[in-house]
Order: C-alpha cells, then sequence, then structure tokens
C-alpha cells in the first residue's frame, strides 16, 4: 500500500470530521481549503557563489486575524508539507481558543549546514520578502519559531520588519518566540512542551478512561519514550519526569536510539548530549540497531516530537505503546491511524497536544500590543495583600510560621507563573471539550476527530456570525 503525502492526511482526517458536523457543503469547502500561498525564489551570496533559495509562506484561513504559525527551515521543506501545517495551525488555534487564523512558513535549507551569518542572510531576506507582499504584521500574519529556527532567528525577523516599518507603535507585535530581553515573554521556549504536560496529565486524570487502557490514572510512574530532543522533546521530557513522575526508558535521535529499562536522567541526559554531541554511550543505557526500533518498544506512552509520518502503514502494526502524544505536527499518517485505532491504541492528536506553543505565543503578542509585562502591575499589590492576611491570622491566633513558609504564602505572580497558569487552563479546558465531544457523539471512536469537529464548530461560528454563510 502506498504512503499517502502529509497534506492528503491532514485532508483524510478533515474530511472523516466533517461528516460528523452537519455543516454546509460550501462551508465546509471554505474552512478546508488554504487562502494564499506564497511561493518565492532569492539569490543570497554564501562566499563567492550566489544560491538560489527555495521559500514559503501560507495563510490557510482569514476567518480571524492575524494568521499565526511557525517558519520551518528544513532541507524537505515543500509547498504541500507548508499548506498541510498551515491548515493543521487553524484547527489549532480553535481547539485552544486563540484568535487567530492559520498560517506557516518554510525555507528550504538545511540550517545545520550553515553559519550564523549565512543563515542571518537568509533570514533577513526571506523577511524582506514577507513585507513586500504584505505577508507579515501585527494585525497581518505572525510567524514564530518551528523546526530548525529559534528565538534567534525571530530577533532577526524583528529588526529587519522595523528597520522597513520605522515609527510602527506595535511592530514587536509582528513576531512571537523572541528572546525575553526583545520583547518576548518568559515561557515561551517551554511553552510546547509544558502543554504536552499539560495534556497527558488531562487525560490521564480521567481513571475510567484509563481503565479501558488497561492503566491507572495519574502520569507517576508511566514509562515514555521520547523520539526527537529538540526543543519540543526535551521540555516534554524534563517536564514530566520532574513534575509528572514518569519514567524515560528510550530516547531517539539523529545520531541513534538508547534504552535503559531503569530510566534515564533527562537533564543529565541532555547535559551529557551537550557535552558530547551524541545521545550514545550515555552512561546506564544501551545503543539499539536502529532509530526506528525505540518507537517499537513497549511502552504506556510514545511521544514522537520530531516531524511528520514517523508512523505509517509500514511500522503502525509494530507499535506497542498504549498512547501516542502527538508532540510533533503530523506524527501519525492517517493510514496509519486507522491501523493503530482497530488495535485500540489511543493516539492524543497534534492539533491539541501541541498548541501549547501558539498558546503562549499568543500571550506574547498581547504582552506586545498592550506594552506591558505580564505581572507588573499586580505583582507587589498581591504580595503587600496576602502579607497582610498571613499577619492577621498570626495576631488572631498568637502563632507565628517561620520566614521561608510566609514567602511563599505571600508571593505575588510572577510572568512565567501568569504564563503558566494560562496555559494550564488552556490545556486543561481543551482536552475537557474534546473528551465530552467524543463522549457525547458515539459515533466518533477516536480523539482526533473530536478535535477536529469541537475546531470545525468554532470555525463555522465565526463565519456564520459574519453573515457569508445563511
Amino acid at each position: 500500500m502506498s504512503q499517502i503525502n502529509f497534506l492528503d492526511s491532514v485532508i483524510s482526517n478533515f474530511d472523516r470530521a466533517a461528516s460528523h458536523t452537519g455543516l454546509p457543503k460550501g462551508l465546509l469547502e471554505q474552512i478546508k481549503l488554504c487562502n494564499a500561498v506564497y511561493q518565492v525564489r532569492f539569490p543570497v551570496k554564501i562566499g563567492k557563489q550566489y544560491h538560489v533559495i527555495e521559500a514559503y509562506r501560507v495563510q490557510h484561513s482569514h476567518h480571524r486575524l492575524p494568521t499565526k504559525g511557525g517558519i520551518r527551515y528544513s532541507s524537505h521543506v515543500n509547498q504541500e508539507e507548508v499548506m498541510a501545517l498551515a491548515t493543521l495551525m487553524t484547527f489549532k488555534c480553535a481547539i485552544v481558543d486563540v484568535p487567530f487564523g492559520g498560517a506557516k512558513g518554510g525555507v528550504k535549507i538545511n540550517p545545520w549546514k550553515y553559519d550564523p551569518e549565512i543563515l542571518q542572510k537568509i533570514t533577513r531576506r526571506y523577511t524582506m520578502e514577507l513585507i513586500r507582499k504584505n505577508f507579515i504584521g501585527p494585525g497581518v500574519d505572525v510567524p514564530a519559531p518551528d523546526y530548525g529556527t529559534g528565538s534567534r532567528e525571530m530577533a532577526w525577523i524583528l529588526d529587519t520588519y522595523t528597520t522597513f516599518k520605522n515609527g510602527e507603535i506595535d511592530a514587536a507585535a509582528c513576531v512571537t518566540g523572541k528572546p525575553v530581553n526583545q520583547n518576548g515573554i518568559r515561557g515561551r521556549t517551554e511553552a510546547t512542551g509544558r502543554g504536552v504536560y499539560y495534556g497527558l496529565r488531562s487525560m490521564f486524570s480521567y481513571k475510567k478512561d484509563m481503565e479501558k487502557l488497561g492503566m491507572t490514572d495519574g502520569l507517576a510512574g508511566k514509562t515514555m519514550v521520547i523520539q526527537g530532543l529538540g526543543n519540543v522533546g526535551s521540555y516534554t521530557g524534563t517536564i514530566c519526569q520532574a513534575e509528572g513522575g514518569v519514567k524515560i526508558i528510550a530516547v531517539s535521535e539523529r545520531e541513534g536510539a538508547i534504552y535503559s529499562e531503569n530510566g534515564m536522567d533527562m537533564n543529565k541526559l541532555l547535559k551529557y548530549r551537550k557535552d558530547t554531541g551524541s545521545i550514545i554511550g550515555f552512561p546506564g543505557s544501551k545503543k539499539m540497531e536502529t532509530r526506528e526500533a525505540a518507537l517499537e518498544l513497549e511502552c504506556d506512552i510514545l511521544v514522537p516530537a520530531a516531524l511528520e509520518n514517523q508512523i505509517t502503514v509500514k511500522n503502525a502494526k509494530k507499535i506497542k505503546a498504549k498512547v501516542i502524544a502527538e508532540a510533533a505536527n503530523g506524527p501519525v499518517s492517517s493510514r496509519a491511524e486507522t491501523i493503530l485505532n482497530k488495535r485500540g491504541v489511543v493516539i492524543l492528536p497534534d492539533m491539541y497536544l501541541n498548541a501549547g506553543g501558539v498558546t503562549v505565543s499568543y500571550f506574547e503578542w498581547l504582552k506586545n500590543l498592550s506594552h506591558m509585562r505580564f505581572g507588573r502591575m499586580e505583582k507587589r499589590f498581591d504580595h503587600n495583600t496576602y502579607l497582610n492576611l498571613v499577619n492577621m491570622v498570626e495576631r488572631q491566633t498568637g502563632k507565628t510560621i517561620g520566614q521561608k513558609e510566609k514567602n511563599i504564602l505571600t508571593r505575588g505572580a510572577e510572568e512565567i507563573d501568569l504564563v503558566r497558569s494560562g496555559l494550564e487552563e488552556t490545556m486543561v479546558n481543551a482536552y475537557d471539550q474534546i473528551r465530552e465531544t467524543k463522549n457525547r457523539k458515539k459515533k466518533i471512536e477516536d480523539l482526533r476527530t473530536a478535535a477536529f469537529v469541537v475546531s470545525l464548530n468554532k470555525i463555522a461560528s465565526d463565519y456564520l456570525s459574519l453573515g457569508i454563510f445563511p
């Protein structure tokens, strides 16, 4: 059986969910299709030669503005991939009630083959092309990091934008994922991984659901395998381990895969890889025959946190995990999902699970528009209020508590506290909506279809309120 591509897989999932909505066919077609696709090729001088760079920006839906989505640097970038990612962004934003339309960008390069000076040239030229065609701006289209990019590239984009848009008061909101000292927000770097943790914690909090899978509720003691130690995989692992008590038994990366029956300390593993350049040889672990072998290990939770189409019809029958947590975009193809669903494997879908990044990007965008750091106005007031209450209780009871305990009880919220609290609230509420939809509509058998239905109904409501579709 031939493997369908990423975009076809997304459309297949969309069509399956659309049949459960009862929405007009024309409206569904409008929601499904990408509204604008920009393909560009531009020259960049590298050494003594000029290289022509292929790049894209796709705006999937304008039902809400601005559109929002990351920029990917990868030698595998193509138009259909960017269209698929932009499509997912629309549904992702809707499911977590972030008021953006979906978008995505891609530059067809291998970022690890270029030094920072060349990457800066490419990034700035790409930004110029977006400005030229009005594909970037605080109220138009707001990029963010994705695979192969980070806060450094976002800082270059901001600087280029402000150079061409001198005096635009809200210019800092043209891109998110920026360094904190350049109008970024605390908690953005960890956001997607932390969102994965909140999503898994929400799912595992339902005792009856876990009993159906032959597991106890709660994350503590659950075994996990992670594919990909980039930003998302790293934070997913460290946070799930530190705050959820998860036992990480295997990790797969570009250089290979390692396994440890007794589990491995994620912080030590990340440090080891930083020092040596590889996870291979990490003390207490053994190297697996192939990178793909880690995906086929018996475990409670498998976290594909790399690229799309990692679990296909070729290996779906070999997957032994009880839950697949899609930290990456589209790691499970639609045909593979059909096989896994029949086998009783639960897939926590990407359009929900990795929405932590866009959620905190939304917070950063709001911060940039308000020109105010979260917590600045209320932190000291809250601290003084709590302190007065504690002091009053001490006077009334005649008893005192230690200074350490008093500091904990009276601390006002910092920006990072508010960001994490907002992200937690978002992920918990979104999962409950998905679960409730799945349980209410008996014909919906999987969480992805339920997530699509939730998103489609919200997007359709926006269109219908405009009077476009009577």
